[in-house]
């Protein structure tokens, strides 16, 4: 999913987020934790789905390998899933937004459902423990007594 810039009047951020949830600034590693913490937390999606910040008024456009937001690991509680992301913030999974795109990579919906966000292969073994299949060949997430179906994209 490349979020490239297609708008004249909206320039690039010359920032660009790895598949993994790293971030680059002309192709040097951004390192402070601080800094990544105020681009998510000025980061919106515009309707096609491009990634731009938001700062002081203006904005720009980043180029996203896939997503912005990348589940890092997850835990069980009882009756649920908690995802650590890459923002360093932690919420619960919402199930029925659990979906499996290109590569068998499972994806779901964060922050309240306004960004999709890329399982890591951790996180995707810690969740495969809790999938099963059903006799109509199927994969659902079991959680509790609730089955939730998985949506293959690909």
């Amino acid at each position: 999913m490349n979020q490239g810039n297609n708008a004249p009047d909206i320039p690039p951020c010359e920032i660009f987020i790895d598949k993994e949830g790293r971030w680059f600034h002309k192709g040097a590693e951004i390192l402070r934790k601080d800094l990544i913490q105020l681009f998510y937390a000025h980061m919106d999606l515009d309707g096609d789905g491009r990634y731009r910040l938001l700062w002081q008024g203006k904005h720009c456009f980043l180029e996203v390998e896939d997503t912005a937001f990348v589940v890092k690991s997850i835990g069980g509680q009882e009756g649920s899933f908690a995802l650590r992301l890459s923002d360093d913030s932690t919420e619960r999974l919402m199930p029925e937004t659990l979906s499996v795109g290109r590569d068998n990579v499972p994806y779901c919906l964060v922050k309240g459902g306004r960004f999709p966000a890329r399982f890591t292969r951790a996180a995707y073994y810690q969740l495969a423990q809790h999938i099963e299949a059903g006799e109509d060949g199927r994969f659902f997430l079991r959680r509790g007594d609730k089955s939730y179906p998985i949506l293959f994209t690909r």
